[in-house]
C-alpha cells in the first residue's frame, strides 16, 4: 500500500510531491490538516490569514480525489482523523515547533527538506569550515553560485563582478511620487476565496480567532498558476528596472519596481532555482541588464538561502538573544498597527502599508520598522513575533534571522557586522517620506526633533561601551562627544518613552 504524504501549508508547489528517493511515492494520498489552533495562537494579520488558507484550499481544490483535506482544532488530531496510526511521510518542515511535532510522532517519516538549494549538511559543513562564528552572507551568496552555476561565465561571475550593490542604491528620482514602472501581477479572486473570507469573518464575530489589519481583495498569488504568472510579469516588465531604486522609497509607491515574490516563495509555490534561471535568461537575452538580474539573484539565492540555513543551524535558542538588553514591550499602537496615532510621516506611512495589504519592502521593513524598534529598545522576541505575525511572507524561519540577526542586533554580531539603524539623514535621502513631516530630519532636539534622528544619538548613547570597539561603528559613537545637546536629547527621549512619535 502505497504511504501517504502530509503536506504542510507552505509546501504547496509541484516540487513537494516529486516521487524520488528523498520524495514520497508515486500518486501517494496526500493529506492537508488546516488547523484552527494555529490562528488562535498568535493574532496574525488578516490578509495574511487569507492567503495561507485560500493557498491551501486551492492547492486541495487542484489535487482533487488525491487529497484528503481535515479541518480541525490542531495537527495531532487531523492526523489520527487522516491516517489513524498508519505511516505518513512529510518533507521538512519549516519551524522548529513543527519539526518537533513531526519527530514526536512515532507514525511519521522526516524526508529531507525542499523548496531550497542547499542541503542543510551541505551547509553545515560549509559553516564549520569557516570556524561557525563570522558567516559572512558574501562568501556564502558565491558559494551558491558557484554550486549552482547561477549569473556565471565559467568560473567568472556574469558580468565581472560578484555584487552590483553600488549601482543599486540610488535614490529616488528628484521630484518623483511614483517610480513609473509597470503595474505588477494582481491576481483575481474566485469562489475559494469568498468562502476563505466567509469562514474568517464568522470565526471573528464568534471571536474564535482576533486579527489585526485589513484584508481583501488578495493581492498575493494563491496558486501556482497565478505564482507562475506572477513571476514572468516580473522578469518581462519589471526586472529590467529592479536594481538601481530597490533600495528606495516613495510614499505612494510602496511596491516601486520589486517583485513581490517572497510570499509565493514561502508558500513553496515557486522554486528559487526557477527564479533565479528565468532572471539570468534575461540578462542574457539583453532584456535586463546585470545590476538588476544579479540584485534580484543575491535576494533569492543569496540572502533568502542564507537565512533558512542560519535558522537551523543557530538552533532554536537563538531567538533567546539579546546582546543589548533590550526588554520594553511593543507598544499598543505598534500592535494595533495604528498608523493615524503616529505623527513622524515615514513609520506612518509604512505603518498604514502594513496594516493595508501586510506587506512592505526589505528597506521600510529594515530602515523604518526594525530601526525604530532598536531604537526604543524594544525586546527583540516580541519584535520578531509581530513580523511574524503581521506580514503575508513573514515565517518563522524568515523573521528569526532577519530580526534577531539583523535588524535588532541582537545577537551582539554574530550574524552581521554593525546595528542596522540611522538617523532620519538617511530615510531623507532615499526616500520622499520626510517631505511634508511635522518633524525635521536634521534637528535632534525641540518640538521638530526627528525621532529616528534623536533615536539614534540615544542608541549609541545607551550602548556606546559596546559599540565602541566595532570598526563599522567607531566613528559614530565618537560623534557623541561633538553634541552640546546631548543632555537635551535625552531627556527628550526619556519623556517621549514610548507614545507614538
Amino acid at each position: 500500500m502505497t504511504t501517504p504524504h502530509w503536506l504542510f501549508g507552505d509546501q504547496l508547489g509541484p516540487h513537494f510531491l516529486t516521487p524520488g528517493p528523498d520524495g514520497p511515492d508515486r500518486a501517494a494520498p496526500v493529506v492537508m490538516i488546516e488547523a484552527r489552533a494555529v490562528l488562535r495562537r498568535r493574532r496574525f494579520h488578516r490578509a495574511k490569514a487569507h492567503l495561507v488558507l485560500s493557498a491551501m484550499r486551492h492547492r486541495a481544490a487542484e489535487l482533487g480525489d488525491r487529497v484528503r483535506y481535515i479541518r480541525c482544532e490542531t495537527y495531532r488530531e487531523g492526523l489520527r482523523e487522516a491516517v489513524g496510526d498508519g505511516p505518513v511521510t512529510v518533507h521538512h518542515p519549516t519551524s522548529h515547533a513543527a519539526l518537533r511535532l513531526v519527530r514526536s510522532l512515532d507514525n511519521v517519516t522526516v524526508l529531507p527538506a525542499r523548496g531550497f538549494l542547499v542541503p542543510h549538511d551541505d551547509f553545515r559543513a560549509w559553516a564549520d569550515g569557516h570556524g561557525g562564528r563570522r558567516l559572512r552572507q558574501e562568501d556564502f551568496y558565491r558559494w551558491v553560485r558557484r554550486g549552482h552555476h547561477l549569473l556565471m561565465d565559467g568560473e567568472a561571475p556574469a558580468g565581472g563582478r560578484w555584487n552590483h550593490d553600488h549601482d543599486n542604491r540610488e535614490a529616488p528620482p528628484r521630484g518623483a511620487s511614483t517610480l513609473d514602472a509597470p503595474a505588477p501581477y494582481r491576481p483575481r479572486e474566485d469562489d475559494i476565496d469568498d468562502e476563505v473570507r466567509h469562514d474568517l469573518d464568522r470565526w471573528e464575530r464568534d471571536k474564535e480567532v482576533d486579527f489585526v489589519g485589513r484584508d481583501g481583495p488578495r493581492l498575493f498569488p494563491a496558486t501556482r498558476r497565478e505564482a507562475l504568472a506572477a513571476l514572468r510579469r516580473f522578469v518581462e516588465h519589471r526586472l529590467a528596472g529592479f536594481g538601481p531604486h530597490e533600495d528606495a522609497m516613495l510614499a505612494r509607491d510602496p511596491v516601486m519596481s520589486h517583485s513581490l515574490l517572497s510570499s509565493s516563495l514561502n508558500l513553496g509555490l515557486l522554486h528559487p532555482e526557477e527564479c533565479a534561471a528565468r532572471a539570468e535568461d534575461a540578462w542574457r537575452s539583453g532584456r535586463a541588464p546585470v545590476n538588476s538580474v544579479e540584485g534580484f539573484v543575491r535576494q533569492v539565492a543569496g540572502w533568502r538561502e542564507y537565512v533558512w540555513q542560519l535558522y537551523w543551524y543557530f538552533g532554536d535558542d537563538y531567538r533567546d538573544r539579546n546582546a543589548l538588553r533590550h526588554h520594553a514591550p511593543l507598544p499598543e499602537w505598534f500592535l494595533d498597527l495604528d498608523a493615524d496615532a503616529v505623527t513622524a510621516r515615514c513609520l506612518a506611512t509604512v505603518l498604514a502599508q502594513v496594516r493595508d495589504t501586510g506587506w512592505t519592502h526589505h528597506i521600510p521593513r529594515l530602515m523604518v520598522l526594525g530601526s525604530h524598534a532598536l531604537q526604543r529598545g524594544w525586546d527583540p522576541r516580541a519584535v520578531t513575533d509581530w513580523f511574524h505575525r503581521c506580514f503575508v511572507d513573514g515565517y518563522d524561519w524568515v523573521m528569526l534571522p532577519n530580526v534577531v540577526g539583523m535588524s535588532q542586533y541582537a545577537d551582539g554580531g554574530r550574524m552581521t557586522t554593525k546595528p542596522y539603524t540611522s538617523g532620519g539623514a538617511y530615510v531623507n535621502r532615499m526616500s520622499d517620506l520626510c517631505g511634508g513631516c511635522a518633524y525635521r530630519p536634521g534637528e535632534r532636539v525641540g518640538e521638530r526633533a526627528c525621532p529616528y534622528t534623536a533615536g539614534y544619538w540615544a542608541f549609541l548613547h545607551r550602548h556606546r561601551s559596546r559599540l565602541a570597539g566595532n570598526q563599522r561603528m567607531t566613528r559614530a559613537v565618537r560623534g557623541l562627544d561633538r553634541l552640546g545637546d546631548l543632555p537635551e536629547l535625552l531627556r527628550q527621549e526619556r519623556e517621549r518613552g514610548d507614545d507614538a512619535p
